[in-house]
This record gives structure tokens, C-alpha cells and sequence, in this order.
């Protein structure tokens, strides 16, 4: 019998369609059977076009259904992935402009900081309505792919209280890895062009990694290629580098001070850590304005929804576009098909993956949910053991596994006094703000967001009686250190091309609905 894997938030614009192209690359997976689901049921049948025409245009036996019912979707499923975002641009929204009004500048705000926290809220308890709907309806031993961020607090959450076998998964370690490659490769020739003779190139299959953390924040501790380490280099080639040098200029600083790269953008690791954000006029010097990721406010807020809009207004156009070819040999790094495959077929695969510690990384806490090496095949996940992070990079993962544990928590039970002060032990939140802001923010947030938020729905009143009472605190006019303004469709007409890439990059599921999703579990 075919498998079947089912994909909640499937009215995401890329990420779906290039989810189910990797399973079905796979020979022995061809036949899958495939269920999307999501609450928007106009992004939801576009989607499933493309996807139907791609499978037919390739020849497959696959099958696909779409619903809006959730546990439709999700009955007897092997795999179920999560792309969604709770809230949608909506609440995307007031994620990065509330927060700008008492100062606090996010590139991203959908991991850590207060935009990252409150998506943590809304997540959360739509993760457990997942679970309880996967233990009752999905096929026994159903793994749970979570793709979805806030990565580490939804991981923790499903693991801890959701009682499904959950991996978070990110690509953040593959494109990292791309980087050191490239600037391995830069070192080692020394000035020749790539055209010249002599001239060596690096690929992925040289340089062997052994990267840990948390995601977001996990760091390259070894980096081996020609049978050395070129761990303590990096720095010398990151200077040098043409591009590196001018997009990742707070990667580069923190490998320069702490002796070790880590993974994600310059825009997403900048408002992690108190250092390069908290004062405006100094933002942009630490960030670049060629692409949304490298410290942009509210850079990936526009681009999704530029790229929502265009997907709409350009649909019929993407009808007509030649589908794409399946194959095994250039399906992308995103991990989920190649856990799918191991699982199933018992070719071993090594990738990295959102676990529980439970001691793998052993001077980060137990509970903790890490970012680390992984095999996996029939028999299931191993990871192996670590040890202890570098000193000062557990530091740092320390910090933020703080904020995560508390937002989680609060998540859970839906406490106000848990939720501030994880917006208190935030580190740029902290750097910039108050506590007296930041217990304001946090109630205009709630406010905000109530519609999304059900375990607060008895704690709102009072929230917006002290907003009421208080004197206003965020009362910063400003648009943030380094904002673009968001184009119209019409205006995106004018460069087809960018404007695909925009859509391309805003490739995580929706879940636009004004009602939060039903659970069985009391909030």
C-alpha cells in the first residue's frame, strides 16, 4: 500500500509543490498519496492545480486530495508536515509594527524576539490541536514533520504535550554550509580566476560539517575538508569574501569574537542577540539592503506579502509555465523527503535535525530542543553525542532556550506573567525597552491578537483595561531603520523576474482564518 503523508498550511506558495516534487523524486515513493489541507480554500484549490499538473505532466501514480477538514486530511496519514502560519500576514503584521513602536527593529521576527514569542502564542496551541487530531485519526507510529517557526518552541511544545513523534526540521545548517564552501575555495586558490588553469572548485561533498546548536543559533565546531580543519580560517575568508564580506556583517563580527560561524541570515541572527539592533542609527551599518535576509525591517513581512499577492494576480500565468521534471538527482536539500525515503526504503541518511537534548549537547539543558547531527533509516532517528558547545556559544544558545522555555509555557497554560517575562529575558527586547514597555507591548500584542489567541481569551479584558488606564509608551513614529516599501501587484508587474523570486521566497503555508483551530485539550 502507497504511503500516505498529508500537509497542513498546504496553500503555501512554493514550499507544497516543491515538498511533494522531492517525495515523489524518489522511485519507491512514487505512488504516494497525498492530502493538503488548509483553511483557505482559494489558495488551497491553486495550489492543488499546479500540483495535480505536475504530478500528471510527470507521469506518477501519486494521488491527491485537498480539505478543509482537518482530520479528513489527516486520517490514516504516515507523515504529516506543518508549513503553517497561524495568523497569516494579519498577525504577521502586528508581530514586526507593535514592537517597532517602543523600538524594537526585527528583520524577521518569526523566531525569537517579541514578534518571534508572540508567534509562539499562536502556534502553539494549533500544534496540539495537530497532535491530538494525529493520535485519534493518523496511521499509528505517524511522524510529525514541523517546518513551521517558531521551530525550537513548536518542536518543544509537540514533543513535551502533544504525545506525536516530532522532528523540526530547517534548511539553515545546508545554506551555511554553501557559504564555508565558497569560502574554502576562495582560500585555497589564492586570487586564480575560476576560468584559469589550476583553479579548484569546493563542493558540499568535500567539506564535512559537524554543526550543533539551536536552530537559528547553531554553530560550525568542525569544519573539515582535505583532511584539516579549517574551523580557525573561516574568519580570514569571510573578510575577504566579495559578497560575504558586505551581506553578513553580523555572522562575521560574532565569528570574529567568538570563534565560530553559525547558521541563518545576518538578518534573522541580528535580532537574536542585544548587540546589533537596539540603537536605529546604527543598523544599518551592520546590515545590507540587496536582499530582505540580510537586515532589512520588516524585510520578510514585505516579501511575503508581495509574493501573496503576486501568486494571486499572476496565477493563470503560472498555469501556463513548463511544470517541472521529478528527479532524484536534483530534488532539493529540504530534509523531509530524504527522512521519508530512509524510513522507508532503509537507505541511511545524515542530516540535521529539531530534537529534544536529552544530554547530546551537554552544557545545553536536557529539555531543551537542539539543532544537531542525525542518521535516520528504517529503524528510526539516532543522534549521536556532541559533548559541550564551545563556552561562549552555549552562552548564547542558553539565552534564547530560556526565552523559549517560558514562551512555550505560557503558550501552554496561557500566563500573562510567563509570557512577559519571556519578552523581559529576551535579549533585544531587554536591550531595548523597559520593563515597564515591555509589560505595555506585551499587552497590545495580546489585544492585538486575541483572535488567535483562545488560552488567553479570559486574561484580554484585563489587558486592555490597563492598556486603557496607562499612559501610552510606544509612541515611536517610525517605519524602522532600513524598511522598503511593500509594492502593489501592479507595480511588481514591472520586473516579472523579482517578482517571481519574492513569491519564491515566501514559501511557508498560511492559516488565515479569524478562528484558531479546534482542540480537544483544554487552553
Amino acid at each position: 500500500m502507497p504511503i500516505k503523508v498529508a500537509v497542513i498550511g498546504a496553500g503555501s506558495i512554493g514550499f507544497t509543490r516543491r515538498l511533494m516534487r522531492d517525495i515523489l523524486s524518489v522511485p519507491e515513493l512514487a505512488d504516494t498519496a497525498f492530502a493538503f489541507h488548509d483553511i483557505n480554500r482559494r489558495n488551497l484549490d491553486m495550489i492543488a492545480q499546479l500540483a495535480q499538473r505536475d504530478i500528471n505532466a510527470n507521469h506518477l501514480p501519486a494521488t491527491l486530495t485537498t480539505s478543509t477538514d482537518r482530520r479528513q486530511a489527516l486520517e490514516g496519514a504516515h507523515y504529516v508536515l506543518n508549513t503553517t502560519r497561524i495568523g497569516g500576514l494579519e498577525a504577521f503584521q502586528s508581530d514586526i509594527d507593535i514592537p517597532l513602536k517602543y523600538g524594537i527593529d526585527q528583520c524577521v521576527g518569526d523566531t525569537l524576539c517579541a514578534g518571534g514569542i508572540m508567534y509562539g502564542q499562536r502556534n502553539i496551541p494549533q500544534v496540539l490541536a495537530f497532535c491530538d487530531d494525529m493520535a485519534e485519526v493518523s496511521a499509528d507510529g505517524v511522524l510529525f514533520l514541523n517546518y513551521a517557526n517558531p521551530m525550537a518552541m513548536n518542536t518543544w511544545a509537540a514533543n513535551k504535550y502533544g504525545g506525536v513523534d516530532t522532528i523540526g526540521l530547517c534548511h539553515g545548517v545546508q545554506g551555511g554550509h554553501r557559504q564555508i564552501c565558497s569560502v574554502i575555495e576562495l582560500l585555497v586558490n589564492r586570487g586564480r580566476k575560476p576560468d584559469s588553469r589550476g583553479y579548484r572548485t569546493v563542493t558540499k561533498k568535500e567539506v564535512d560539517i559537524i554543526c550543533a546548536g539551536i536552530n537559528h543559533q547553531t554553530w560550525y565546531i568542525q569544519v573539515l575538508y582535505d583532511d584539516q580543519d579549517w574551523t580557525d580560517r573561516l574568519l580570514e575568508g569571510f573578510e575577504r569574501h566579495p559578497v560575504y564580506s558586505r551581506t553578513e556583517k553580523v555572522r562575521i563580527d560574532m565569528l570574529r569574537r567568538f570563534g565560530y560561524y553559525t547558521t541563518e541570515s545576518n538578518g534573522h541572527v541580528s535580532e537574536y542577540v542585544p548587540w546589533y539592533r537596539k540603537r536605529t542609527n546604527e543598523i544599518r551599518k551592520w546590515i545590507d539592503m540587496s536582499s530582505w535576509i540580510n537586515g532589512e525591517t520588516g524585510g520578510y513581512l514585505r516579501v511575503c506579502t508581495e509574493g501573496r499577492d503576486w501568486f494571486e494576480t499572476d496565477f493563470p500565468n503560472w498555469l501556463k509555465q513548463e511544470p517541472p521534471v521529478f528527479s532524484y538527482d536534483t530534488r532539493s536539500e529540504e530534509h523531509g523527503s530524504w527522512i521519508i525515503e530512509a524510513r522507508e526504503t532503509g537507505r541511511v541518511y545524515r542530516g540535521h535535525f529539531n530534537v529534544v537534548n536529552d544530554g547530546c549537547i551537554a552544557n545545553l539543558p536536557l529539555d531543551a530542543v537542539i539543532e544537531t547531527p542525525g542518521y535516520i533509516d528504517r529503524n528510526g532517528l539516532s543522534i549521536p553525542q556532541i559533548g559541550d558547545l564551545p563556552m561562549a556559544c552555549a552562552a548564547i544558545c542558553s539565552a534564547s532556550i530560556h526565552v523559549q522555555r517560558l514562551a512555550v509555557e505560557a503558550a501552554v497554560q496561557g500566563d500573562v506573567d510567563l509570557l512577559r517575562q519571556a519578552m523581559m529575558l529576551d535579549p533585544l527586547t531587554s536591550a531595548v525597552c523597559d520593563p515597564d514597555e515591555i509589560w505595555q507591548m506585551t499587552d497590545e500584542m495580546l489585544v492585538a491578537q486575541a483572535k488567535w489567541l483562545p488560552q488567553y481569551r479570559a486574561s484580554i479584558p484585563a489587558a486592555k483595561k490597563r492598556l486603557a488606564a496607562g499612559k501610552p509608551l510606544g509612541t515611536r513614529k517610525t517605519r524602522g531603520a532600513a524598511r522598503l516599501k511593500t509594492k502593489t501587484a501592479a507595480e511588481q508587474r514591472r520586473d516579472r523576474a523579482a517578482a517571481q523570486r519574492n513569491a519564491d521566497a515566501a514559501d511557508k503555508g498560511d492559516l488565515l482564518g479569524k478562528k484558531p483551530a479546534k482542540s480537544r485539550r483544554k487552553v
